[in-house]
């Protein structure tokens, strides 16, 4: 898996989504371009900000327990998943508004680098590795800019 936290992947990333507009549509799913967009600021959101609530003790659990693996493994994620509540985004939002906080907090991760992030803790997973937030990172962001065709 392509490593995040490397300039040269945060540069290819940041341009695979200046290359979207405002009316790419997507090969799958029902998001517009601008709703993917803030869909993939929350999980920065809920790095940087505290701006989501953390689940409860049991939610973490079957989280950590049923969930994890697959969000932090390299096997990218299938067309039409399951996406969890605080990710879904139903309200119109504003292209560039979204694409320029996406790009910041991108900027932002890759600038900390790997080593801030080891062992950090996730709200929904508890303390990750680099590489699983590497994973997971990249990972969702590559799942989103393919399923807009970029």
């Amino acid at each position: 898996m392509k490593n995040i936290f490397k300039p040269e992947v945060t540069d290819e990333v940041i341009g695979r989504i200046n290359s979207l507009k405002p009316d790419s549509q997507p090969l799958w799913g029902k998001m517009s371009v601008a709703q993917m967009l803030a869909h993939c600021c929350v999980m920065y959101e809920m790095v940087y900000e505290d701006k989501h609530k953390k689940p409860n003790a049991l939610m973490r659990f079957i989280l950590k327990t049923f969930v994890k693996d697959a969000v932090v493994n390299e096997k990218p994620y299938k067309q039409n998943g399951q996406t969890a509540p605080a990710f879904i985004i139903k309200e119109d939002k504003d292209f560039n508004t979204e694409k320029q906080r996406l790009i910041g907090y991108i900027n932002r991760t890759q600038q900390l680098g790997g080593e801030h992030f080891d062992n950090k803790e996730y709200h929904s997973f508890g303390s990750l590795t680099r590489t699983e937030w590497n994973n997971m990172f990249y990972k969702h962001l590559d799942h989103h800019l393919r399923q807009f065709g970029v």
